[in-house]
């Protein structure tokens, strides 16, 4: 589908649209964890880069990693980028038939292309993402020939699987997400609604975990006031408000619809965790006739365990 829209039309545009909005490249460990996702973007065939912002140090990274660097992006009053500003600039200055936002602490491999090629060759609207690999990684990374392989074999020995919970990228055709609202990146809330949104459209919402390789840089939050993590912020409540509440911030890569294995889409597997998603989402619907604390109260599967706990005297 987008594949032929390219070869025919376009045949010199890219497959793929990467754009993120970078922390200042100030703190050493910071600068040194962007550039390695940045390189391992930029070495991905098909892909171009835009990394949207003002922050220090990123003109010059741009520059030598040989990436697309627009500044003027919309920043809300503490500072931080706008996602909203994010996909319209990117949508300005590019013509990728799909995009990809992402986190610049993120390692890509060239599988992220492949699911690319052969998800847009089945479905005309969706959105794909993974869970990803934590990983320490605190020297600049060689992008030499084999730095693919190497990569995975470190992710799989040295690294652990993150939780369902937490979205680092979404990829999706340039027409989707045409209305977003003005979430703060990097903290808490528009990653999940992401994923409602493209639910309540009835996108595809394809999970690639099977067929991608996603490393998360770990770090701490010495760039957040306090050193807090992001879930703590005045903005990831504000995120919160802009999504809808507290239901539409609860979608996580357990509400995918399908899985992305040997190329083809199939339904996701029956799981312990998916089915807690489930019962979840029935209670939710259940009493959406209460105030939302009384919702959370209730249909949050941490609080429902705890009770039944309680009640039934189960050892943790």
């Amino acid at each position: 589908m987008y594949r032929d829209q390219i070869n025919e039309e376009c045949p010199g545009m890219s497959l793929i649209t990467l754009f993120s909005a970078p922390k200042p490249f100030t703190d050493p460990h910071i600068g040194l964890i962007q550039r390695n996702a940045i390189r391992s973007w930029t070495c991905l065939p098909d892909v171009e880069v835009v990394l949207l912002g003002r922050e220090a140090g990123l003109e010059q990274v741009a520059k030598e990693m040989g990436a697309i660097h627009i500044p003027e992006v919309e920043y809300n009053e503490r500072g931080t980028p706008l996602i909203s500003s994010m996909l319209e600039v990117t949508r300005k200055n590019t013509r990728s038939p799909i995009l990809g936002i992402v986190n610049t602490d993120i390692l890509f491999s060239s599988d992220l292309i492949e699911a690319a090629r052969h998800i847009s060759g089945q479905k005309d609207k969706f959105v794909f993402l993974s869970r990803r690999w934590d990983l320490e990684i605190t020297q600049p990374m060689d992008f030499s020939p084999g730095w693919e392989e190497k990569l995975k074999v470190l992710a799989e020995h040295k690294g652990s699987l993150h939780k369902p919970a937490g979205s680092d990228f979404f990829v999706f055709p340039r027409e989707c997400y045409d209305a977003i609202p003005p979430f703060a990146v990097g903290r808490s809330g528009w990653d999940n609604w992401m994923i409602y949104k493209a639910r309540m459209k009835k996108w595809p919402v394809i999970d690639c975990t099977p067929s991608v390789l996603v490393v998360h840089q770990t770090h701490d939050y010495s760039h957040l006031p306090g050193g807090q993590t992001h879930h703590t912020t005045p903005e990831t409540d504000e995120n919160i408000r802009l999504a809808g509440g507290q239901s539409a911030i609860r979608y996580t890569i357990l509400d995918s619809t399908h899985e992305l294995i040997q190329g083809g889409l199939a339904r996701p597997a029956f799981t312990r965790e998916r089915l807690t998603r489930r019962i979840e989402l029935i209670m939710r619907n259940l009493f959406f006739f209460l105030p939302e604390d009384q919702i959370e109260s209730i249909a949050r599967p941490k609080r429902w365990k705890k009770r039944l706990k309680k009640w039934f005297k189960i050892n943790p």
